[in-house]
């Protein structure tokens, strides 16, 4: 299983504020309204705040003086103090919302689309999981601290100062017990926050993870259910969610300390000013309306000083899915369009090239090809074949850049594919893989996808050079069905015959076709290769043969070996002066020959299909 890098040995956490700061393009553009949200919070804060002082009023005006005449002003500005407060916190939410999410979907679409230009090397490395958390969940955390958290986090630092101010000018003695009590709430929060920053970033790896295993169990639940490994998965699964809940209840854990210093300080500062307050009523030197204002205005606060661990905690667990996110962006697009690009001269004649073309997968010990020199003329076909694992997918996944050379040259029509733009590289080269891919959408959608563009007509004429025309008509909705998520409804040979339709759909000038019968029957195979000798005809073809019946496809052979090709032929050529080329195709003579073919259509060699083309007993759904 590919992991995440890195997992063991991660690099030095930064600053919250200096993970949090690149966000700035993405805040740039709706400052006005973030900017406007602070200051509706901060003035509801202030119209709240303010009400201790028309309380002071009321109580050494009217009450003490038993004047009721004045009393109905002070508590009609209590009541517009109120309805302001209400209103302007209605009017922060009512501005902000909208941006938000509308950054939120900036930020995704960006790393949709980030991750779509990273190579294939990079897919290879990270495990689905973790970039499905990344682009979901931890967005989601982004959104939510730049909605609230941000927003009261500055305002209430600015109210806390106001109030401290207001107490100061209540009662100096009263606002120094708040200010004693202030300064190692701070302290003890900010120890505190560091380990929690740890502790939320180890719950998010971890829940990466969990959704990858959940994942790869949902694709393979086949294959779990053949081999009996359900209970191994079971296991494992309740392993790393076991694993999980332990890393919330450290985070909880912690943040509990939080909540119970920011809760506890400020009812012993209260405690405080009761008895220093009392104590100055009834020695006269404090009015009861000073007390009571001073009272109210530290129970004012409380809000403030209580949110502030929970909102510190709030901004860790968002630099920590910042640090997530971040890391993907920094994946370099290493496979991007140059910034000099040419173009082919018209009419794109499919003139292959390698010259000395060497490849290494990211962080392998050495080379895997090593120094490849080989030519495929235009509207020539030319089958490589080789040992497994000789590098002659690699070798394919150059052509149309899914990697990139590490020494040498790959010309199409003499021009590096370098030096090309990546989308019109690949409109000009075609590829199916061996292991076809599908997608959760119609047929159509699936053939369509590297042309758009292209009519019905034109998909069921590429349905039938890949012989897959006559299932496709019988399925529910024909072009329309749905086929599923990896298009598992179908069987390997269907999915390998659409895989097939898709790229020769556009009639690109280069077809790079990885063992693209491997998965059919022998009475399919021969029909698809009788199509498929209509298309070749009019295309340069590099494709990669496992079987005897693909390479009589060819016009020549290339042996890729030690990370060369080391001969280059006919198949008769080479069956006659190479021996190493007719000891690899005497096993694969022998193995096809005899039927025991394991990648057919879903069933034991020899079994015929049915009348419709489709495998016998074959269900196909919607």
């Amino acid at each position: 299983m590919a992991t995440r890098p890195d997992r063991g040995a991660r690099r030095a956490q930064r600053s919250t504020l200096a993970v949090l700061r690149r966000l700035g393009p993405y805040l740039r553009p709706i400052r006005g309204a973030l900017a406007l949200a602070i200051v509706a919070a901060l003035a509801a804060n202030l119209a709240g705040l303010s009400i201790p002082l028309v309380l002071q009023r009321v109580l050494d005006g009217p009450v003490a003086q038993r004047d009721l005449g004045a009393l109905p002003p002070l508590l009609l500005a209590i009541l517009a103090l109120g309805v302001a407060e209400a209103g302007l916190f209605w009017l922060r939410r009512r501005v902000l919302s909208r941006p938000i999410t509308g950054l939120e979907q900036r930020m995704r679409a960006d790393l949709y689309r980030h991750l779509q230009g990273l190579p294939v090397a990079f897919h290879d490395r990270w495990q689905s999981g973790q970039l499905l958390s990344r682009a979901t969940g931890d967005l989601a955390t982004v959104r939510r601290f730049m909605n609230f958290s941000v927003v009261f986090l500055l305002a209430n630092t600015f109210v806390l100062v106001a109030g401290l101010l207001l107490l100061l000018w209540l009662s100096p003695a009263l606002a120094a017990v708040q200010a004693v009590a202030v300064l190692p709430l701070v302290a003890l929060v900010s120890v505190y926050e560091n380990r929690y920053r740890v502790v939320a970033r180890q719950c998010q790896d971890q829940e990466g993870d969990l959704a990858t295993t959940v994942e790869e169990s949902v694709l393979g639940v086949r294959v779990l259910r053949a081999f009996g490994r359900g209970p191994h998965l079971t296991r494992r699964f309740v392993g790393q969610a076991r694993e999980l809940r332990w890393r919330e209840l450290r985070r909880v854990r912690l943040l509990a300390v939080l909540w119970t210093i920011c809760v506890v300080l400020p009812e012993l500062v209260i405690a405080g000013q009761l008895a220093l307050g009392g104590y100055a009523v009834a020695q006269g030197a404090m009015t009861v309306g000073t007390l009571v204002a001073a009272i109210t205005a530290t129970s004012y606060l409380e809000w403030p000083i209580q949110s502030l661990g929970w909102m510190l905690a709030e901004a860790n667990n968002a630099a920590a899915a910042c640090e997530r996110i971040w890391e993907v962006f920094d994946a370099p697009l290493s496979i991007a369009d140059p910034e000099r690009p040419r173009a082919l001269a018209p009419p794109t004649r499919g003139h292959l090239r390698f010259e000395g073309v060497r490849f290494a997968h990211p962080g392998a010990d050495g080379d895997l090809l090593r120094g490849v020199d080989l030519e495929v003329r235009p509207g020539e076909t030319v089958a490589l074949v080789g040992a497994t694992g000789c590098g002659k997918t690699a070798l394919t996944a150059l052509v149309p850049r899914l990697h990139d050379v590490t020494g040498g040259r790959v010309l199409v029509d003499g021009v590096d594919v370098r030096e090309l733009p990546v989308a019109e590289l690949r409109r000009v080269v075609g590829t199916a893989f061996e292991d076809p891919v599908l997608f959760s959408a119609s047929v159509r959608e699936n053939v369509k996808l590297g042309v758009p563009e292209a009519t019905d007509e034109q998909v069921w004429a590429a349905l039938r050079v890949a012989h897959a025309a006559e299932f496709v008509a019988a399925l529910p909705w024909g072009l329309s069905t749905r086929i599923g998520e990896q298009g598992l409804s179908l069987s390997g040979g269907q999915r390998q015959r659409l895989a097939l339709a898709r790229a020769v759909l556009g009639r690109p000038a280069v077809l790079v076709l990885d063992d693209p019968l491997s998965a059919l029957d022998v009475h399919t195979e021969a029909e698809v290769e009788a199509a498929l000798r209509q298309v070749l005809r009019d295309a340069t073809a590099l494709v990669v043969a496992h079987r005897p019946s693909t390479v009589r496809l060819a016009d020549r052979v290339a042996l890729l070996s030690g990370g060369r090709v080391v001969a280059v032929g006919t198949h008769e050529e080479l069956s006659g002066t190479c021996r190493e080329y007719r000891a690899l195709m005497s096993t694969v003579d022998g193995r096809v020959d005899g039927h025991v073919d394991g990648k057919a259509d879903g069933r034991t060699a020899g079994q015929r299909p049915d009348s419709t083309g489709n495998d016998a007993g074959e269900v196909t759904t919607r």
